[in-house]
């Protein structure tokens, strides 16, 4: 059994509605919504207080089977961003280029856009459950290339700023 059908068992067997589990635990229906059809998962918050409402271990909540789904759901998130960082590396480059053959210095705005988007996707490219137990153990090593990227595009773009004024 999913996290989303215990849930919506457990709501229904309790005789509540989803905007009345919902105002419980402080979120939305659409919230509810979302756990209860697998399209989400709850943060540690609202499981705790899920499982205060309910009466239920956090273990009796969420199986193995329900993490590793979890888990497997924030890795394609992870991939997604990492296209979306490639994606802004290339738009920093590409307006870089178009920035420095033609003089115009308007295109150095879509480059800054670029590293901004880069920095953001970079950020996310890492599995949540990867992300907080690399800051927890060296955070230095989780950011430093990333942030050696973003220096390289800017010192890039620094570069062709003075060379066209």
């Amino acid at each position: 059994m999913t996290f989303g059908e215990k849930l919506k068992k457990l709501r229904t067997d309790n005789k509540l509605t989803q905007d009345e589990l919902a105002d419980k635990i402080f979120v939305t229906r659409t919230a509810v919504s979302k756990w209860e059809t697998g399209r989400g998962f709850p943060n540690m918050e609202s499981l705790k207080m899920l499982c205060k409402v309910f009466d239920v271990s956090m273990d009796t909540l969420i199986s193995d089977e329900e993490l590793e789904n979890r888990k497997i759901l924030e890795d394609k998130k992870a991939k997604y961003c990492f296209w979306g960082a490639m994606a802004g590396f290339l738009l920093c480059v590409a307006f870089t280029i178009v920035c420095a053959i033609t003089k115009i210095p308007y295109y150095m705005l879509g480059s800054f856009v670029g590293v901004i988007v880069y920095a953001i996707f970079a950020y996310y490219s890492t599995p949540k459950y990867k992300r907080v137990e690399a800051i927890k153990t060296n955070r230095a090593k989780f950011f430093i290339p990333k942030m050696i990227v973003v220096i390289v595009l800017l010192c890039v773009l620094i570069g062709v700023a003075f060379e066209i004024f």
